[in-house]
């Protein structure tokens, strides 16, 4: 069974929106990105036994941390082999970089759960039995030395999967009205042809160095005749072939994708019509309009831009929610959290969350 109005791939949605957050963990300190992203944070003392933080009153323990650990390590394991654990940067292990961004992601995941729990937002009773297989299915593919190595119980898990559903489902919620009109010509892409003449060179520390004044005028009046010669209908493909010192000709994009001297003389063209000499920093170009309207990546523009809208309306509720959390580290038993190399864990979190609530699954 799917979610009401939850996005296609909840783990795409979350982390496109995290993705600064993400970069910052992975150059900096944690409690710091936590501050960051809008949480005060405070290392104190009398946490409870294996509470590794505290979100307000809602605690993370342990055994909640190492299943997410293992997931991630599992994930580059198959890409890059065990081996990738012994690499750093600048001083920094992959592995504390890993460890930090699961944190964040523990956090971001039951920040938006404590959320849906203030809207008073519940699963149905369809999504609790599903969130009942979900755990069972977990805890069935551990071996008694999985369980002791992440201190994992059954009903560990049913709560976990239960905060992770519903963190699942406030993100639709928040979004479910935000259904911006775009129109064609605000997502529009063109199709042109493009003949570019350089009036510089780039070096070999890759600067830009530009011709002298003379040798810029030539190249001046070399492109306004081949404009010239495109308008009166020569061959524009030919024309580019011979003098264009880029090798690609035909280009498709859309609006604040290009340099606005470049979009405005673009956006203006009809079809077949042939652009005045656009000059900026790099040289001469000159354009014409093969189609106004790319209609397959219009279609996919509005897409993306509805996509940012809806991630932008969640921003919006998450930070003022997330603004008032006070986040409490239990340094001393973070520090101590190690991968281990020796213990192999088969059962994968999320992909068993995506088998039971995806799309094409139903009870």
């Amino acid at each position: 069974m799917r979610l009401k109005n939850r996005p296609d791939n909840f783990k795409t949605f979350i982390k496109k929106y995290f993705a600064v957050v993400l970069c910052l963990i992975l150059t900096g300190v944690c409690p710091a990105v936590m501050t960051a992203c809008g949480t005060k944070v405070v290392i104190t003392t009398g946490f409870n036994k294996d509470e590794v933080f505290r979100l307000g009153d809602h605690g993370c323990y342990l055994p909640e941390v190492m299943v997410y650990l293992t997931d991630i390590q599992n994930q580059y394991e198959s890409v890059y082999g065990s081996g990738i654990w012994d690499t750093s940067y600048e001083g920094t292990t992959l592995e504390d970089n890993v460890k930090d961004t699961v944190l964040a992601r523990i956090a971001q995941i039951k920040t938006m759960y404590l959320m849906a729990v203030e809207r008073g937002i519940t699963l149905t009773d369809e999504e609790e039995e599903l969130v009942s297989r979900c755990a069972g299915e977990y805890y069935s593919k551990l071996s008694d030395e999985n369980r002791e190595y992440l201190g994992i119980d059954e009903a560990t898990l049913v709560s976990m999967y239960r905060e992770y559903a519903l963190a699942d489902k406030i993100v639709g919620i928040l979004i479910e009205n935000v259904n911006p009109e775009i129109s064609d010509d605000e997502a529009r892409s063109v199709i042109v042809q493009h003949i570019f003449i350089a009036t510089g060179v780039v070096d070999g520390a890759g600067n830009f160095v530009s011709y002298g004044s003379e040798e810029k005028a030539e190249k001046y009046l070399l492109a306004t005749d081949i404009r010239e010669r495109a308008s009166e209908g020569e061959d524009f493909e030919a024309l580019a072939a011979e003098y264009s010192d880029e090798d690609e000709i035909t280009l498709s994009f859309g609006r604040g994708v290009m340099e606005e001297a470049v979009e405005t003389a673009v956006f203006n063209l009809g079809n077949g019509e042939v652009s005045a000499v656009v000059t900026n920093e790099s040289g001469y170009h000159i354009f014409k309009c093969i189609s106004t309207l790319d209609r397959v990546q219009t279609d996919l523009n509005k897409q993306a831009m509805v996509e940012e809208r809806r991630q932008n309306a969640f921003a919006e509720e998450y930070n003022s929610f997330v603004s008032g959390i006070v986040k409490n580290l239990n340094e001393d038993l973070w520090e101590s959290v190690k991968l281990s190399e020796d213990v192999r864990i088969e059962a994968d979190f999320f992909g068993i969350y995506d088998g039971f609530f995806g799309i094409d699954n139903k009870i």
